[in-house]
């Protein structure tokens, strides 16, 4: 007994399984009372019996007794675990207990049980342990001993079996959603079978405005938030898994054949069940989301591939519009990762430094003389100076392109202050800025902070927005934020105007005070063609309004000459310069900016001051 007892402790302190942990019980049982055969079964939450062991019994026996429901009538173990206490059936064969199942045993020549109930500390039923007889009799006082022993060790061992299990769902369970966590996630993904392509289907989810509801409606309506969002998921994709990867993050395993084979139709599912109304701590909140998928294709060999192509459909999506689906396609990662490639390249420039400001000169077509300056981001590779076009994937990413515009910011109000230190009539420098600067809500402090250290007057500064940053529903947020910084005294252009959509519209909604005419435009000028049309229109109609135009990307004289023609009084373009760097373009102000008589009598000291500094 006291070996058995051992051998049974030393299974479950090293942890090895509930099942091969008991039938060796049931073994050892077995050779200290040679005659029965040991069975033990466990009882689940519904009150039904689980075959757990019995290994000197046919494995269809067992099977065949996988979920009898507990009762008066349920042979020996279910009608002990019903009853909690020990049943002795000494003839199955007549016993009504056994009425159901006497095909089972007799044909093993089975003819008498034992059966004792394994309660848990509540006494509640969590199994039972049996002893079967080959002849009618009931037990012995050792077999009762070797039972007592052995039902204390099982209590044992499904006690550690429960805390396993409790560790293991607390180790892959989300606690706030439910829903299975990263760690499992990543277990699901590992044994993933990668041979059948399209066999199976990944999507994965952001959750758009829960960082809105928890600013807004604090953090309990956030968790509400999250709740609602998994239940919802999860019985929409029912029964394939749902699982919370992150803070707003969600992924799902798609591998029944309606949603892996139409992840179109499944994300649209998942979107509109997101998009109906709850409650959330007395808020009435509506979950956006964006969602990224991808199917298992003939390349992918590791289902992380699978992984990381909807990661990077997730992230096209979340930059080409929120709150829609995109499916991975060939040659959509190779985008990202050029993106991602230039985001690092630009992000490491701005912490060496290696960001600086060029500058474009804006002119009177009559005189040629410079009437303002149009700022240009540029970035030093080696010896190479490089042009925002290179690099303007990394301009799409929220943090590095209000990163770039306030380091522009700050280069361009020292540079102003130097051309004002020496004398120079500088008017105006256009410095151009992204959606994320609108709709960052950082844009009046940071200009702000940065002209006010130079003490440049805000005048001097013309900030250049794209047509596109006015449109959606982010109109009424643009038009506050150009109203707050034009009340501080600057202006402000609309720069590519013709491109976007709606143009005269926004003209009536968000003041400007400029309009740039865009390079398309100016480059088909011709007798007779709809855009000298177009551009005449819309200098009579800014002239109406008080708005100044300036025609961009003006490169023979031929086109100077239309647009003076066509009422057109300023531009910029390679016809006068290509941007240059600050040297230069002190020099160029020193040269050729427009003065008054009082400026000239300024200019050779300028010049002078501007030789020493650069030396």
């Amino acid at each position: 007994m006291l070996q058995l007892q051992n051998i049974i402790l030393e299974m479950i302190a090293k942890g090895d399984t509930l099942a091969s942990t008991i039938s060796r019980m049931c073994l050892e049982a077995e050779k200290l009372a040679p005659d029965v055969i040991c069975s033990v079964l466990t009882v689940d939450r519904g009150g039904f019996v689980r075959p757990l062991a019995g290994p000197s019994l046919p494995p269809d026996y067992s099977a065949a007794l996988d979920g009898v429901e507990l009762g008066p009538h349920a042979g020996s173990c279910g009608t002990a675990a019903h009853l909690r206490t020990e049943v002795t059936v000494t003839d199955i064969e007549t016993d009504p207990r056994w009425a159901a199942f006497k095909h089972l045993a007799l044909p093993l020549g089975l003819r008498a049980c034992w059966s004792s109930p394994i309660l848990d500390a509540e006494g509640e039923p969590i199994a039972t342990f049996a002893f079967y007889y080959r002849e009618c009799r009931g037990p012995t006082e050792l077999e009762k001993e070797i039972v007592r022993h052995c039902v204390h060790l099982c209590v044992i061992a499904l006690d550690r079996h429960q805390r396993v299990i409790e560790h293991e769902r607390r180790a892959f369970a989300d606690a706030l959603t439910g829903l299975s966590n990263r760690a499992a996630f990543n277990a699901a993904l590992s044994e993933l079978d990668c041979e059948v392509p399209g066999d199976w289907a990944l999507l994965v989810l952001d959750l758009d405005n829960l960082k809105v509801v928890n600013d807004t409606f604090g953090h309990q309506a956030g968790d509400c938030l999250l709740r609602v969002a998994g239940e919802r998921i999860a019985a929409e994709i029912a029964p394939d898994r749902a699982f919370r990867i992150g803070g707003d993050e969600f992924a799902m395993i798609l591998q029944s054949p309606e949603m892996s084979s139409d992840l179109e139709r499944a994300a649209e599912r998942i979107l509109a069940a997101l998009a109906e109304p709850a409650n959330c701590a007395g808020h009435i909140v509506v979950p956006r989301a964006t969602v990224g998928g991808a199917v298992l294709s003939a390349g992918d060999r590791v289902a992380e591939r699978v992984r990381q192509n909807a990661d990077f459909a997730l992230y096209h999506a979340k930059e080409t519009g929120r709150g829609g689906f995109v499916r991975y396609w060939p040659g959509l990662g190779t985008n990202i990762t050029r993106r991602l490639r230039d985001i690092r390249e630009v992000d490491a420039a701005l912490r060496e430094d290696r960001i600086d400001a060029y500058y474009q000169p804006v002119v009177r077509l009559d005189t040629r003389e410079i009437v303002g300056l149009e700022a240009l981001c540029r970035m030093r590779l080696g010896d190479q100076i490089v042009c925002a076009a290179q690099f303007q994937e990394a301009t799409k990413d929220v943090h590095v392109a209000t990163a770039m515009t306030a380091r522009m910011m700050e280069l361009v109000a020292a540079d102003v202050r130097t051309w004002l230190d020496l004398g120079i009539p500088f008017e105006h420098v256009g410095i151009n800025v992204s959606s994320a600067d609108m709709h960052g809500g950082s844009l009046d402090r940071v200009l702000t902070e940065a002209f006010e250290r130079e003490n440049v007057p805000l005048k001097h500064v013309i900030l250049e927005v794209t047509e596109t940053v006015y449109m959606g529903d982010g109109d009424r947020l643009v038009q506050k934020a150009v109203e707050a910084l034009r009340a501080k005294g600057l202006r402000v252009a609309l720069d590519d105007f013709g491109t976007g959509y709606a143009s005269l519209t926004h003209l009536l909604t968000v003041p400007v005070d400029i309009i740039k005419i865009d390079k398309r435009f100016v480059d088909r000028l011709a007798p007779g063609d709809a855009s000298l049309a177009i551009v005449e229109g819309l200098i009579q109609i800014a002239t109406k309004l008080d708005i100044r135009v300036i025609a961009e990307g003006i490169e023979t004289e031929a086109q100077a000459e239309q647009l003076q023609a066509a009422g057109c009084i300023l531009g910029q373009g390679y016809l006068f310069s290509r941007a240059v760097d600050r040297q230069a373009t002190t020099a160029r102000l020193i040269g050729r900016s427009q003065r008054s008589r009082e400026a000239d009598r300024f200019v050779p000291a300028a010049r002078k001051l501007a030789a020493r500094r650069s030396s």
